[in-house]
């Protein structure tokens, strides 16, 4: 196998990439995938990537076909990486449920805020290829993982060793972790373990989940990005949460340390990535902009009849700004229907305009900074619902701006309403920019048309955006959301919906917890001037906007991560010593990959199999009385299979000539 950092796939006249049947199995697969992410996001606010199951089965099923290529398989896990990605409107848009403008979900109107929303974050994440993937030094772990994936899959036919053994790894930690995800919703084996105590008269604790996907993550992020999470889970658990519940915990100290988590923590590391992704936007300014004069120089050169290399070869920058403006057309008039007849019509023009601009200047941001933490962290892990949040409050002050607060009852909710769907549109630009360039970077490696990537993303924003409406429909009628009246026993939590229904609701009403943002945005100015001055001095650095997601996320999603990256960095430290020192790293990154794999196509049976027999626990064979041993069941085996895994694959290196 070459090189993961080259491509192995040269494009080539003639060879197959954007082929019909790529697109219809792209297809099949987002409307799949799409359906099982809105159902688990809603259900437990986290959703799964779907580029690497996409693109395990679309070789599956592509290798019995004549003439199959790596660079079809490539078009397919483009396409259908936009279901992990759309299903993500699921944080804004049930929140117009929630606060009572909307009784279901309009077909018309969810399909164009979220497709509209996709496609202007395909087009304007079209000049930050050349910034962020060709000329940045970013690890983009899942597109690294999906082009190894791919690569493996492409050479096995030809028998060589390392392909071999390449490929076993990445079969065996598969079906380790699928295993292992089926024991925990089994409840025979725990999927978190967790201890919370008091700290004097505050409140704490330790969580981990049990997840190798979640492991396999730190290993590809690396130790840097691995640490700086440490840092923030550190800031956020066990030094700010002491201090804040100070006289406040009492006999039930999980349920304490979470709500003040929820209720002040979480903002404090919003208050931190706003900072933190400002910086960013600071940073890759210049290269952003040097990206967006390559594209313009490449369209120069094409119209002179200079003949670019199929690798530079992204959607003309003129029809970009053109497809952005063509765009904006219909959001406009989206905008103006939803403000006819209703308490703010008589605002309706200046809304309207103030809302294209905010799409415009916010989204380009929000483009460029939720690409970078994709490329920094990954797209599973990048707190897109943490930019939604920044995007609500700044929506919502432009609305504050424009007509001011007041006006009645009906008025408000009207402002609330607006400003929810025009973060919906936002959040579409968010979610696609988020996953794109992870598509465009596994492109690159395997050797992709970047056009052909670009407009197989649009086909799966199309794909995506027609299941959504019916999906979000038929749960809102069997089992509608928590604390919308009529919701059944089984109600929908949509924890970020209903967070960001009520920033809208607390920044339009004047009441919204802004004291911890402003303590978070000035710990998040501290955490730069830290991270430049390890910089200057060759130390290791930690990335600010890294920080800022392990103190918004959940510690038992960032503990495993980080215990990942630290694995992942003695893995590598043994490797670097190896005489094929660069296939021992492969089989590293094809180990955490498999894990990915596992987890990630068991979550998409698991999801279909609670959706059909609506039940929170369909494996389930033991009760809650089972609780204490699955525990030390969990740990246990989870901490085994891990280190079997790696033994494996040393093993794996040493006899593989």
């Amino acid at each position: 196998m070459t090189e993961a950092t080259t491509p192995t796939t040269g494009p080539k006249a003639g060879v197959r990439e954007l082929t019909l049947r790529a697109i219809l199995l792209g297809g099949v697969l987002t409307l799949m995938f799409t359906a099982a992410n809105v159902y688990l996001g809603l259900k437990v606010g986290l959703t799964f990537a779907t580029s690497i199951p996409a693109a395990v089965i679309s070789m599956a099923l592509l290798r019995f076909m004549t003439g199959a290529t790596i660079l079809e398989n490539n078009i397919v896990q483009t396409i259908a990486s936009a279901a992990g990605t759309l299903a993500a409107i699921i944080f804004v848009l049930p929140g117009l449920v929630m606060v009572g403008y909307w009784q279901g979900f309009p077909l018309l109107e969810t399909t164009a805020i979220t497709m509209l929303g996709g496609i202007l974050g395909v087009l304007f994440s079209v000049p930050l290829r050349r910034a962020l993937v060709v000329d940045a030094d970013l690890p983009y772990p899942e597109g690294r993982a999906a082009a190894e994936v791919l690569q493996v899959g492409a050479a096995s036919a030809e028998g060589a060793a390392e392909n071999k053994a390449g490929l076993s790894a990445l079969l065996w930690n598969s079906l380790v972790a699928a295993g292992f995800t089926l024991l925990t919703q089994m409840k025979v084996a725990a999927g978190e373990v967790s201890k919370w105590f008091s700290v004097g008269a505050g409140a704490t604790g330790i969580a981990g989940g049990l997840g190798f996907a979640l492991f396999g993550v730190g290993h590809l992020v690396g130790l840097s990005v691995g640490l700086a999470q440490l840092v923030g889970l550190v800031t956020g658990w066990w030094i700010l949460l002491p201090i804040l519940t100070q006289g406040v915990a009492g006999p039930d100290v999980e349920t304490i340390a979470n709500e003040v988590f929820r209720a002040d923590v979480r903002f404090f590391g919003a208050g931190v990535i706003a900072v933190a992704a400002l910086w960013t936007l600071l940073k890759i300014a210049r290269p952003v902009i040097g990206g967006i004069r390559s594209a313009m120089a490449a369209s120069r050169a094409r119209h002179a009849g200079t003949a670019l290399a199929v690798g530079e070869q992204d959607i003309p920058i003129g029809w970009v700004f053109g497809g952005s403006l063509l765009t904006l057309i219909p959001i406009a008039w989206l905008l103006w229907s939803i403000l006819a007849g209703g308490p703010l019509a008589g605002s309706a023009a200046i809304l309207v305009a103030g809302a294209l601009v905010f799409v415009v200047v916010i989204g380009l941001m929000i483009a460029s900074v939720t690409g970078y933490m994709a490329g920094l962290i990954g797209a599973s892990n990048s707190p897109v619902s943490g930019i939604g949040i920044l995007a609500i409050i700044a929506s919502s002050l432009l609305l504050v701006g424009l007509l001011g607060r007041g006006g009645g009852e009906e008025a408000s909710a009207a402002m609330v309403a607006y400003a929810l769907i025009v973060t919906g549109v936002v959040f579409g630009i968010a979610t696609i920019s988020n996953d794109n360039l992870q598509d465009l970077k596994t492109g690159q490696l395997v050797g992709a048309t970047p056009w052909k990537q670009q407009v197989a993303l649009m086909i799966g924003v199309f794909f995506g955006s027609l299941v959504v409406p019916p999906v979000l429909n038929v749960l809102n009628e069997t089992l509608g959301f928590v604390g919308v009246p009529g919701a059944g026993p089984n109600a929908l939590a949509a924890p970020q919906a209903g967070l960001i229904s009520s920033l809208a609701k607390g920044v339009l009403g004047g009441d919204l917890n802004w004291t911890m943002l402003g303590y978070g945005a000035l710990a998040g100015v501290g955490f730069i001037v830290v991270d430049e001055l390890l910089g200057r001095m060759g130390k290791l650095r930690l990335p600010p906007l890294a920080i800022g997601i392990g103190i918004y996320l959940p510690m038992a999603v960032i503990l495993p991560v980080v215990i990942g990256a630290v694995g992942g960095w003695f893995y590598d430290r043994w490797a670097e010593r190896r005489a094929n020192a660069a296939f021992a790293h492969r089989m590293g990154v094809l180990t955490a990959t498999g894990m990915i794999v596992g987890e990630s196509l068991f979550g998409v049976f698991y999801a279909g199999l609670v959706y059909a027999t609506d039940s929170d626990a369909p494996l389930a064979v033991v009760g809650d009385g089972f609780h204490v041993p699955s525990i030390f069941i969990g740990l246990g085996l989870f901490v085994a299979l891990i280190s079997l895994s790696y033994a494996r694959t040393r093993k794996a290196v040493e006899t593989t000539a």
